[in-house]
């Protein structure tokens, strides 16, 4: 049900700005941390309804249906699986194609898919269900650039690589999960937030022409440039996708991650980004991903990740 929003609304109550934003939404669990060698992401979806997001949702103006998670094989952590290159690359094309098919689904029904990781590779089927049909902008918000291919990736982590899966690099497997092929065209990416960057990602970002704002742009320009050249940059496309790692942010603000690098995202920074795509009007779909709550403190971080999965719904201070 979608909560009639003409009406005097409740004091204290938050509210959208306009009731066509209250597009139904979907949640899509997808407890994966196959992405690397760190356990406890796979909580990250847990953590996240346990927190509130879907009755804050609700209480926004959405229809919410929680769709429930991704089946996920049991993890054997195998000591001879360190430092083997192809790790789990089976499990996470087998889940990316389920999670393909579940976005396919919830987007045949007109609904909003909102994934909850889980560990960044699970980008690789929520994005590809969501281009699936049309053009799509991406925005990339991490700490990281997950630009790796497996002959650059000091790790071999495949958490490492979605991005240059989703633009046709990497594993053949992935790279075709969902359907074959390129996902998303390098024009119709942004990156925002990077600082930490292994040698092989440089020469291929660089190469690539790839659109990025690291944190030296963001204290350079500030957020709001940014977000406006992002909407200039997608003006022709209907609606883009948000995906976030909470490692985008500063540690201070989100501890509870696997990655965490010093000098992220401010809060207000992040924020006022989530608000100024709120405007917009065009987030089409977003995944959340990397919480870990085994390092978090307090429940800071899936606090953090609610409000600001609010704030990119509508939520507005006024």
């Amino acid at each position: 049900m979608i909560y009639d929003l003409s009406t005097q609304a409740c004091p204290g109550q938050p509210q959208l700005k306009d009731i066509n934003m209250a597009k139904p939404i979907s949640i899509i669990g997808v407890p994966m941390d196959f992405g690397q060698m760190l356990r406890g992401v796979d909580m990250g979806p847990a953590a996240l309804r346990y927190t509130g997001l879907i009755p804050r949702l609700r209480r926004l103006g959405y229809d919410v249906k929680d769709e429930g998670d991704i089946p996920i094989p049991v993890r054997d952590d195998d000591p001879a699986m360190e430092g083997v290159k192809d790790r789990y690359v089976k499990e996470i094309t087998q889940i990316s194609h389920d999670l393909y098919n579940t976005g396919r689904r919830v987007m045949d029904q007109g609904r909003m898919p909102i994934f909850l990781g889980g560990d960044h590779a699970i980008a690789i089927g929520a994005v590809a269900s969501v281009t699936a049909k049309e053009h799509v902008g991406l925005i990339w918000v991490d700490a990281h650039a997950d630009f790796n291919t497996p002959q650059t990736s000091p790790s071999g982590n495949i958490h490492g690589m979605p991005l240059a899966v989703l633009t046709g690099d990497g594993y053949p497997c992935l790279v075709d999960a969902g359907h074959p092929g390129t996902k998303i065209s390098l024009d119709n990416v942004i990156m925002i937030g990077q600082r930490d960057l292994d040698p092989g990602e440089k020469k291929r970002i660089k190469s690539s022409g790839i659109t990025i704002f690291t944190m030296r742009d963001i204290d350079e320009q500030g957020m709001s440039a940014i977000a406006a050249k992002i909407i200039v940059q997608f003006a022709h496309l209907k609606r883009f996708h948000l995906s976030l790692d909470m490692d985008a942010l500063d540690p201070v603000e989100a501890p509870g991650v696997g990655t965490p690098v010093p000098g992220g995202i401010s809060y207000r920074e992040a924020h006022l980004l989530m608000e100024l795509l709120a405007d917009s009007g065009k987030l089409g779909s977003m995944d959340l991903v990397e919480i870990n709550p085994i390092l978090d403190v307090a429940n800071k971080t899936s606090k953090l990740a609610v409000e600001l999965i609010l704030s990119a719904l509508g939520k507005s201070i006024l």
